[in-house]
């Protein structure tokens, strides 16, 4: 269909529009690469596997250089992309080569999400299928699992959830969820939130409309979660987080960017975990002074993406 000749009932460029029609318009993010059977510069290799095909949740694993198979297993990174819940994917350059990077940079597996996107599938889908991700995960515990390279190489004491933006947002409700359903044979050691999409603003008072949380909460996010309850929703506000305390993993790392427009809602988190009585190590905030919103997947070569790089390495290889 002519896009041109349609009428748009929702504008979120440079992302992405809606149609009244019905149909979407993804206007980044849509480019694809494929899997690197074995990367002569960096020795990486990665390979994408489907976790539930009736319903099109896959990912892309990563894997380093093996010198010695008989070596003690490598840590575990799953990372959950960015993107606003409704562009991008695992499979996009600027995402397989961050990863790729990570796992170099760290030396750990990684199982890198894609989840099912709004508006076509509606929020909280990606969570359930992040969810469903980290339960495929947990399946190679006892090293029986569908997958050779994580029963062969990675430890499942030892993973972490990391993610961007919306993939932010996503990695902190799957630690939250692990702490309501742990799961069998994993130890999540890390938490890393890079520019999280939250919710930067306290709670409003009992007497406040359904209508006034909804418009504090962005006209974005209930577009892609109409049954949220609005700006106290704690998929997006972790003042609202009534067991943020049991959060599932041993350390968290914060990162927000001086000019970002989401940066309120990392820094509402940091306060916010820090006072909760969380029994982890919460870091230092990790604060990019003169940088844009994911500035490091754009810039990686830059010393503050290379910085940004290195605490996450850290993160990923603390026991």
């Amino acid at each position: 269909m002519d896009s041109s000749s349609a009428e748009v009932a929702f504008d979120f460029s440079p992302f992405i529009r809606i149609y009244k029609d019905g149909h979407v318009e993804r206007l980044v993010g849509t480019e694809t690469v494929s899997a690197t059977t074995l990367d002569p510069q960096t020795g990486i290799s990665s390979k994408d596997v489907v976790i539930q095909p009736e319903i099109g949740i896959s990912a892309r694993l990563f894997i380093p250089k093996i010198t010695d198979p008989s070596d003690r297993k490598l840590p575990l990174l799953v990372y959950i992309h960015g993107g606003a819940f409704c562009v991008e994917t695992p499979f996009s350059p600027t995402y397989d080569s961050y990863v790729s990077s990570l796992v170099a940079e760290a030396n750990v597996v990684a199982v890198s999400v894609h989840y099912r996107r709004a508006p076509e599938h509606l929020l909280p889908i990606a969570y359930d299928d992040s969810w469903a991700a980290l339960q495929w995960v947990a399946s190679h515990s006892k090293g029986e699992g569908p997958e050779a390279w994580l029963n062969e190489y990675a430890d499942l004491s030892r993973v972490s959830i990391v993610g961007d933006s919306a993939g932010g947002n996503i990695a902190h409700n799957m630690a939250l969820r692990a702490a309501e359903t742990p799961l069998e044979g994993v130890r999540f050691v890390g938490l890393g939130l890079i520019h999280p999409y939250f919710h930067g603003e306290e709670p409003m008072g009992p007497n406040a409309s359904e209508e006034e949380r909804k418009a504090k909460a962005g006209k974005l996010w209930v577009v892609l979660c109409p049954t949220t309850s609005g700006c106290d929703d704690p998929l997006i506000n972790p003042a609202s987080c009534p067991n943020l305390d049991k959060l599932a993993c041993k350390r968290v790392l914060v990162c927000v960017a001086e000019k970002d427009t989401l940066k309120d809602g990392g820094l509402l988190y940091h306060k916010t975990l820090g006072k909760s009585g969380w029994a982890g190590e919460l870091e230092d905030l990790m604060e990019a002074e003169g940088e844009e919103h994911v500035f490091h997947l754009h810039k990686p070569t830059s010393d503050k993406a290379v910085a940004i790089k290195s605490r996450l390495a850290s993160l990923l290889n603390h026991n």
